[in-house]
């Protein structure tokens, strides 16, 4: 089982006892405002045992981070590869309580060397929407370069998002410059 330890989190396959929290973050408006459309409890049920499932099939996923301090359910970052995506994407998403606060960096950073150091993959991306300001902040503090408009599969096709992306190459040079910093 991956269990990734940074200084203030845990990330790890998604478990059971995440669920209530991971339903309360795909319900909050604030959160979702950017990502994508607010989730019921049923679609985050579903979305979540996909997750599971994807890790059960392919070896690797999303990973769900836990606070060291007090185990409480913070989010959630990438890798993944919905179905059509030109290669795996590292994303993040953190509850509205855990913003602000460098997490998201944190657990980022776990997430690019666990799909880039660990898994191998030559590049990642990120997809963000052009309104998404703090996470095209965070996206550039990793080193990554927006490359511009990405058209992505169905039902995404009309969801305006920018492809954020970097090499492993050039990801081992960020990090360098990110633990320097």
């Amino acid at each position: 089982m991956v269990r990734i330890e940074t200084r203030r989190l845990i990330l790890r396959p998604p478990e059971l006892a995440d669920f209530d929290a991971w339903a309360i973050m795909e319900a909050d408006e604030t959160v979702k405002a950017n990502t994508g459309d607010v989730q019921d409890r049923r679609e985050s049920w579903s979305q979540l045992l996909a997750i599971a499932g994807h890790w059960n099939i392919m070896g690797w996923g999303s990973l769900c981070a836990i606070e060291k301090e007090t185990g409480r359910f913070v989010g959630r970052f990438g890798p993944s590869k919905p179905f059509g995506w030109p290669c795996i994407e590292v994303g993040w998403m953190l509850l509205p309580e855990f913003q602000g606060r460098g997490l998201a960096l944190e657990g980022a950073v776990a997430a690019m060397d666990f799909a880039l150091l660990q898994l191998g993959e030559p590049r990642v991306i990120h997809t963000i929407r052009p309104a998404n300001a703090a996470s095209q902040k965070l996206a550039a503090r990793l080193g990554s370069k927006n490359l511009g408009p990405i058209v992505l599969p169905p039902p995404y096709e009309a969801v305006p998002n920018d492809e954020w992306s970097q090499t492993r190459a050039e990801w081992d040079v960020s990090r360098v410059g990110l633990q320097a910093g």
